[in-house]
């Protein structure tokens, strides 16, 4: 059996100054034969997705699929709910840790593996204010750091 590849489609890098990641699932998605060629040609978008327990399944929303240019009739609504495919361990898993005080089911990542179109799904927790302050001063800072050291290095 070949080895599959991993061609990561849309990441999702907000998430990660958003949220703290405290573990993350590969997932399936249910998608219609449009979004699929969508997909495959990078036309997705993750920015302010999100993922929610609803009748022990676990659905995506917000994630944003342009319609396919040569879809016609059969393109759907860009913006609908999608179901996620996880096993049922996993899934298990999923909802009693969400069902946690202040815990998030949040996409990272889309990907196509194989044929298949996967999702990075991460539980969450939401970062405060002053943390993401912290980690932009603290960035700043190595910039800084770096450019400095670049510059004596240059000097010499």
């Amino acid at each position: 059996m070949p080895t599959r590849y991993k061609k990561v489609i849309a990441e999702n890098r907000k998430a990660f100054f958003d949220y703290a990641i405290l573990d993350s699932y590969q997932a399936g998605i249910v998608l219609a034969g449009t979004e699929v060629k969508s997909i495959r040609l990078g036309r997705v978008n993750l920015k302010d997705s999100f993922a929610r327990v609803e009748n022990g399944e676990i659905w995506l929303f917000n994630m944003h699929v342009s319609p396919y240019q040569q879809g016609g009739r059969y393109n759907l609504d860009p913006t609908r709910q999608r179901k996620l495919l996880l096993r049922q361990s996993e899934l298990k898993k999923l909802i009693g840790r969400v069902q946690e005080k202040g815990l998030t089911l949040v996409p990272l990542k889309l990907y196509l593996m194989g044929n298949w179109v996967k999702v990075d799904l991460a539980l969450a927790k939401s970062k405060k204010l002053f943390e993401k302050r912290e980690k932009i001063k603290k960035k700043e800072t190595q910039r800084e750091v770096a450019r400095a050291f670049s510059d004596s290095l240059k000097k010499k």
